[in-house]
């Protein structure tokens, strides 16, 4: 039985990274622009691994030219995750494909998103925060430019700051000044780490940067000292096994660690990450983790009591989404 309509909350999703195939064409086509080198011959993201992919990535990115095309994307990626059942999402959010960092420029595109995110709680219950997002290959220097977007425009809308990209370039404690100014504006803190790089990695990330969340994060799995670490500090792991498991780092659903992490205390959630690129969905990740590692409902309303007490949202959004999940549950 799918779990596709249970309600979930998803707290790692790239809004560029999530654009639907379909429409990243058919914005090409309105612009004349050529891209079709980025897809396979069944209409998909064709790329022949994670730094491949960082490309394609960003050569779909390249025709979101303005504000209203990223209204139009932000309420498409909404109407495709309400569909799999999600009531909350928080997604990544990237100055750098929004004006090019310039302030001006990003509180307009701000403000079409933010009119999007509005319509689609009203037509599609669906309720959406954005994370600013530096990338991390694109340096230190316009990651502070980043976070000076992010701290400007900080408030019920944006309500955290990350980073994202290439975890081999560059180390965790160049990007410390940029997080210390997102953190003094009151943005939550979130990282990815541990998915390209192994445990110390994980532990520089903890030690510079102070996240509450970490984006992937499963490769602790490989220092289980460092596993009991997490769970003894409450840090919640954005883990998006369907990504993983595409990209290569695991060969299956079974032999993701997801399921060892989870019974070792740690804090879990789950997430699609970029998901037309990994052939996924939530009801999709959802589905596939109820069948490799036999979890039940309660484990799936753990994941998401998990993920609302994480979320970077006030408390009055946090109230209502506990509430329409008492109701899911009571039923």
């Amino acid at each position: 039985m799918s779990l596709k309509s249970n309600p979930k909350l998803e707290l790692h999703l790239h809004l560029e990274g999530a654009a639907p195939p379909a429409f990243i064409r058919g914005l090409a086509k309105e612009k004349h622009i050529d891209i079709s080198g980025i897809f396979d011959a069944r209409g998909g993201y064709a790329y022949t691994d994670f730094w491949h992919f960082l490309k394609i990535y960003e050569a779909a990115t390249s025709v979101l030219q303005s504000p209203m095309d990223f209204h139009r994307l932000t309420l498409a990626v909404l109407e495709e995750s309400a569909a799999n059942g999600v009531i909350y999402t928080e997604m990544f959010i990237s100055p750098d494909f929004c004006g090019g960092r310039d302030l001006g420029a990003w509180r307009e595109y701000l403000h079409a998103m933010t009119e999007a995110a509005e319509q689609a709680e009203r037509d599609l219950g669906i309720t959406m925060r954005g994370i600013v997002t530096a990338i991390r290959h694109f340096g230190p220097d316009k990651a502070r430019e980043t976070a000076r977007c992010a701290a400007e425009t900080a408030g019920r809308f944006i309500t955290g700051f990350g980073m994202g990209g290439d975890e081999k370039i560059c180390e965790p404690k160049d990007f410390a000044w940029s997080f210390d100014m997102a953190r003094e504006a009151g943005l939550g803190i979130t990282v990815h780490a541990g998915e390209w790089r192994g445990p110390e990695h994980i532990r520089d990330t903890l030690t510079a940067l102070r996240p509450s969340r970490l984006g992937h994060g499963v490769r602790a799995i490989e220092d289980l000292a460092l596993v009991d670490e997490l769970a003894e500090q409450g840090i919640v792991l954005e883990v998006c096994p369907g990504s993983n498991i595409v990209l290569g780092l695991y060969p299956d659903w079974r032999a993701h660690p997801i399921g060892q992490l989870y019974d070792r205390g740690v804090k879990v959630t789950v997430s699609t990450d970029d998901p037309p690129f990994f052939h996924t969905s939530m009801a999709r990740e959802w589905d596939r983790l109820a069948d490799a590692l036999e979890w039940d409902d309660g484990v799936f309303q753990t994941l998401n009591r998990t993920a609302l007490d994480a979320a970077f949202c006030d408390a009055d959004t946090r109230a209502t989404l506990a509430k329409t999940l008492e109701q899911a549950y009571a039923r």
